[in-house]
């Protein structure tokens, strides 16, 4: 994973020597892909896995912008990998390079 260091149990996410400042939800979507790399999430799953609520018009756009965020905020240089891959109407995956 290069410079990309992650602690669940600090709550901690940094590439290279910056600390990632994140907040609950984004670390919650972060951790849940994460440590299950590979693997789509549907935006129901994050949902409900993140939220504990059930699926709605809403919250799909709710998914759309903390992981918007989450990447903005992973993207330390122009040349950073895209940790987190769009499975288009789908979901979300994390993607070890």
């Amino acid at each position: 994973m290069g410079d990309l260091y992650f602690c669940q149990e600090q709550r901690l996410v940094c590439i290279g020597e910056q600390v990632i400042k994140l907040t609950t939800k984004e670390f919650d979507i972060f951790a849940l892909l994460i440590t299950h790399p590979k693997r789509v999430f549907t935006y129901e799953l994050i949902m409900e896995l993140v939220w504990n609520e059930d699926y709605s018009l809403y919250s799909r756009k709710a998914v759309n912008n903390r992981v918007s965020n989450l990447r903005r905020k992973l993207k330390t240089t122009p040349d950073s990998p895209d940790y987190i891959k769009s499975v288009i109407g789908i979901g979300y995956k994390f993607e070890v390079f």
